[in-house]
């Protein structure tokens, strides 16, 4: 299972709505607004990902 970047929610890489590649490691997101939200500003959410 793989974590959406931008909701936090577990989805499962078959069954990916969408997916994006951003410096060499593909992110799976639940809705495409995710993925747009993500590829429009990856370091925001990637960031969000490392303060936990």
């Amino acid at each position: 299972m793989a974590i959406d970047p931008v909701c936090k929610m577990e989805v499962e890489e078959s069954k990916a709505v969408a997916t994006s590649e951003y410096k060499g490691e593909k992110y799976y997101f639940c809705a495409a607004g995710c993925k747009k939200a993500f590829d429009q500003n990856p370091e925001k959410y990637l960031a969000e990902g490392k303060k936990n």
